[in-house]
């Protein structure tokens, strides 16, 4: 890979099973040493770009490099440098949390085997459970081994696939620190699926796939920008209580409630001002920003389900 070239280039990256196409001309770039955040509604083809980018499925049609390597020719070379956590806990439950680290260790044939194992036990303060089974784990500590035995080689680039869902939110945050120190210590290029919004927001960029298509790509800034939307906050005396009704009105995308006020958004201001009027007597409404939550599902309200189309 040359200087300044990027660690994941994908142009037109296609997949199909059978008469359905999951992943559809779909173009993804990350510099190195980037975190980029990989968001969309289920079954929208997420770990299906994962598994063709880390070389474990081949793609129909399309063309890219990983770390300068030939996505097609040359899937061996880069699964080498890779690290990839599945969404499912896929270590031995019957084998500590040393013993799983050895064992992948070998898989690789890494030198300083033992030293490479503390090593990563210290990064990642196991050394404490070192000894414990990985079956008797809680979920942010499963989490923590995961991640260990995923970037044990020293990968270039590290692929994660919803790696937090049913964690806590105070296991969440430390995981979320560890990527950061990864990727600004090491280089290491980061590509993350999530479904939740403030690990999104957590991303130096983010790329949304719907049902296969790329639909926005950018910060989470430029994201939102791009959007085109307008979004209103009401407050008031059970001003929640009216998101429905106020959601029904003409200029309204959506009209959601967020404790005991209302987020309402659109494309138009003056149609959602318009739409806003009748309960202007009630609700205070201020002009304020969309969230990335209201472009999430702007964007999947939009994109149609070709799934549920091609099985009709």
């Amino acid at each position: 890979m040359s200087d300044g070239a990027p660690a994941i280039a994908v142009r037109g990256l296609t997949k199909r099973f059978g008469a359905r196409t999951v992943v559809d001309s779909v173009d993804l770039e990350v510099q190195p040493g980037r975190i980029c955040g990989f968001l969309g509604p289920n079954g929208s083809g997420k770990t299906t770009t994962l598994r063709m980018i880390c070389g474990l499925l081949i793609p129909d049609a399309g063309e890219g490099e990983v770390l300068g390597l030939d996505l097609k020719t040359q899937r061996h070379k880069i699964k080498q440098q890779i690290g990839y956590m599945t969404q499912k806990f896929g270590l031995f439950g019957d084998l500590t949390i040393r013993e799983n680290l050895e064992f992948i260790a070998r898989v690789y044939r890494l030198d300083r085997k033992r030293e490479r194992v503390d090593a990563a036990l210290a990064r990642l303060g196991l050394e404490s459970r070192a000894d414990q089974l990985a079956d008797k784990l809680s979920g942010g500590w499963k989490q923590r081994l995961a991640l260990a035995a995923a970037v044990l080689h020293e990968p270039r680039i590290l692929l994660l696939d919803e790696p937090t869902a049913g964690v806590d939110p105070k296991a969440r945050r430390e995981f979320w620190d560890q990527i950061h120190t990864l990727a600004r210590e090491e280089g290491m290029t980061v590509l993350v699926s999530t479904h939740y919004m403030d690990e999104a927001e957590r991303c130096h960029e983010i790329a949304y796939i719907a049902y296969g298509v790329m639909l926005a790509r950018g910060t989470t800034g430029e994201v939102i920008a791009g959007s085109g939307l307008h979004a209103l906050l009401g407050e008031g005396p059970d001003a929640d209580r009216y998101a429905s009704a106020i959601e029904a009105q003409p200029g309204v995308a959506m009209a959601a409630p967020f404790g005991t006020s209302l987020h309402v958004c659109g494309l138009d201001p003056a149609a959602l001002r318009a739409a806003v009027a009748p309960w202007a007597d009630r609700i205070v409404f201020s002009e304020t920003e969309p969230s990335l939550e209201d472009v999430f599902i702007h964007l999947m309200r939009h994109a149609p389900d070709h799934s549920v189309l091609e099985s009709a």
